[in-house]
């Protein structure tokens, strides 16, 4: 039975927080110990944690760090979403006020008020010039990925206190929602995986 995972591209103590507490909610479960920055386990170890989890929506963390290009994040990341046990339901594509230049393709953003945007969103929640497409750290390698959704947002558990975990994180979790919803992942609760 595969996994259903959601990968998140962020791994402070921030991200940290705010995952486990909307994993929580949504009756799933954070693999806590892939929260570093940067990403210190392999992909081999994170798939081996995942595939320990009791319940899914499995949410894993990945963090370069600042690294330019293919940092030891991305390749954690692409490990785990290639692996055959792994069906990876979305993607958390995190902005960052990267000078490198680092972007990816998104599907649909949250902003910092909750609402839905065709336009990328910087660290800070705010909609972006570029119409479906978001500046990051860990994000270089998501365009070659198959997956059902990328959904950008910005600095999670953060962007001016509207995520903080004492509010609810109701952008992350609004974020969240999304992914489980456009990946089937609710049509699909309690029936076995292929």
């Amino acid at each position: 039975m595969k996994r259903r995972v959601i990968l998140v591209t962020d791994g402070d103590e921030y991200a940290q927080r705010t995952i486990e507490y909307v994993a929580k909610d949504v009756g799933g479960r954070c693999i806590s110990t892939s929260q570093s920055n940067p990403t210190r386990l392999s992909g081999r170890d994170i798939v081996n944690l995942i595939l320990q989890t009791p319940y899914d929506p499995v949410f894993v963390m990945f963090d370069d760090s600042g690294y330019i290009g293919e940092g030891p994040g991305e390749q954690a990341l692409q490990y785990v979403a290639a692996h055959s046990q792994i069906n990876v339901l979305g993607v958390l594509a995190v902005a960052s006020n990267t000078h490198r230049y680092e972007w990816t393709r998104v599907d649909v953003s949250v902003d910092r008020h909750g609402n839905l945007t065709e336009y990328g969103v910087d660290k800070f929640g705010l909609a972006d010039v570029e119409i479906g497409r978001i500046n990051g750290d860990t994000v270089y390698c998501l365009d070659k990925l198959n997956v059902p959704i990328i959904v950008g947002i910005g600095d999670i558990g953060k962007m001016y206190t509207n995520d903080d975990v004492k509010k609810g994180s109701p952008i992350t979790k609004k974020a969240v929602e999304l992914i489980l919803e456009r990946s089937g992942f609710y049509d699909s609760k309690g029936k076995t995986n292929d």
